[in-house]
């Protein structure tokens, strides 16, 4: 919005030709989501509390987590509005794939919010079922597909680090495959979100790193010196990305230990499926089996877990997903939440590294 208010005045007032440039909208809607975190994070945080949103913490979980008891939660409402404020007003809203994006975090931010408000709202321990939650995630994530798929110029093709020389197209398979990039994304955060600031620490980190990717990748001479491809329109991600990581950083504010609030599902499902989204976008989807390795160990650790005890009738950990593992063997939360997230740098720098290594 402000990019088309101002920058068509710098050909009268020199200041404004700063909106021409992508970095300088990316910090300032870092900026301004930090600033929308903080002016409504508090009231939002009132609000949650007086409407009941408050947590339910399960009995057969660690007994140290029967003290969050009553915590506030469903405060993926802050994410999304210090997301999408900052996005509407520093993108340059003709992008398609600003929308494309947007869409994803708006629609999988209302199944995770349906899902919440029936639980800690109304009281109902069933919510939406596990099969209307696939279903319209699904759903959009189909749309998703279906809109990329048939996008003049858009590829099929699907790119590998490492490996230069091989990008096989999918053809039809293509629109599947973005549904399973999504679906999956926004699952494995969700199982991540189980610890004070587990989950929003890694997917800032994630979307710090996709705002590098998204720069090159829209950037034709950048691409073709790195040997990546190039997606005309995609570097005006970098905006969202940039929002990403100041919504991340300005929630975490209220949700590093101990929490006073937790983001729900109508914050895990959407955050997930926007780094998948972008994946997908940037053409880097296998890279970010790398860069978001927590999500994927943690998304593993419960399809382990359920698969031997169905099959074995053991378990492989004490407690699935592996954070609670850590918890039981008597690893102390902090210790365990910043543990992740240097483990979520790492593959983050190793992700970058695949920039050079081709």
């Amino acid at each position: 919005m402000l990019y088309h208010l101002l920058y068509p005045l710098a050909s009268s007032v020199k200041l404004f030709n700063v909106f021409k440039y992508l970095t300088f909208r990316t910090i300032y809607a870092m900026i301004t989501a930090l600033i929308v975190s903080f002016i409504i994070g508090p009231w939002i945080i009132r609000k949650l509390e007086s409407l009941q949103a408050r947590q339910v913490i399960r009995t057969d979980g660690p007994e140290s987590h029967l003290k969050k008891q009553g915590t506030a939660t469903m405060g993926g409402v802050l994410i999304l509005t210090a997301i999408v404020v900052p996005t509407l007003l520093w993108a340059d809203l003709s992008n398609l794939y600003i929308w494309t994006t947007l869409f994803v975090i708006v629609g999988y931010g209302l199944i995770g919010f349906v899902d919440d408000y029936k639980k800690v709202v109304e009281k109902n321990p069933k919510g939406l079922s596990p099969r209307q939650k696939m279903f319209w995630q699904l759903l959009l994530g189909g749309a998703v597909g279906v809109f990329l798929y048939t996008l003049p110029g858009f590829s099929s093709e699907l790119y590998f680090p490492f490996l230069k020389k091989l990008h096989p197209d999918l053809g039809l398979f293509y629109i599947p495959f973005v549904m399973l990039v999504i679906v999956g994304a926004s699952n494995a955060v969700n199982l991540t979100d189980g610890l004070d600031g587990l989950a929003i620490g890694p997917v800032a980190i994630n979307a710090a790193t996709y705002l590098l990717f998204t720069y090159i990748a829209g950037n034709a001479r950048l691409a073709s010196y790195l040997q990546i491809p190039y997606v005309p329109g995609s570097g005006e991600l970098a905006v969202l990305c940039g929002a990403m990581v100041g919504a991340g950083l300005g929630f975490l504010w209220y949700n590093s230990y101990p929490a006073e609030v937790f983001m729900g599902d109508v914050g895990s499902l959407p955050l997930g499926g926007a780094l998948g989204t972008l994946a997908v976008i940037t053409k880097q989807e296998i890279l970010l089996v790398i860069v978001g390795g927590i999500f994927v160990i943690e998304a593993l650790s419960v399809i382990f877990q359920v698969g031997s005890y169905k099959y074995r009738g053991k378990r492989i950990f004490r407690m699935a997903p592996i954070h609670h593992h850590f918890e039981l063997k008597g690893v102390a939360e902090p210790k365990i939440i910043v543990r992740f997230w240097i483990i979520t740098i790492i593959l983050a720098l190793v992700a970058i590294s695949t920039l050079k290594l081709r």
